[in-house]
């Protein structure tokens, strides 16, 4: 398993948190997914044999949040 924490730019909404957090596990290949509001960052736990890091940002770019920056541990 693969960990990323990624960068947002400033969440706006409580409601952003469920639709980012929805939408990543239901993707397949991602364990787990967290939003952390007050520092709009998104840590997800992923098995990089079926997802990789550049998937999962386009999958959050997609529902309008860009991804500023990915660390990937």
């Amino acid at each position: 398993m693969t960990k990323a924490v990624l960068q947002l730019e400033p969440l706006t909404c409580p409601s952003c948190i469920k639709k980012i957090e929805s939408t990543l596990d239901k993707t397949e290949g991602i364990k787990s997914a967290r939003v952390l509001f007050n520092s709009s960052k998104v840590k997800v736990e992923f098995d990089e044999l079926q997802i990789e890091t550049i998937q999962v940002e386009r999958t959050i770019s997609r529902l309008g949040y860009p991804v500023l920056s990915a660390k990937v541990s």
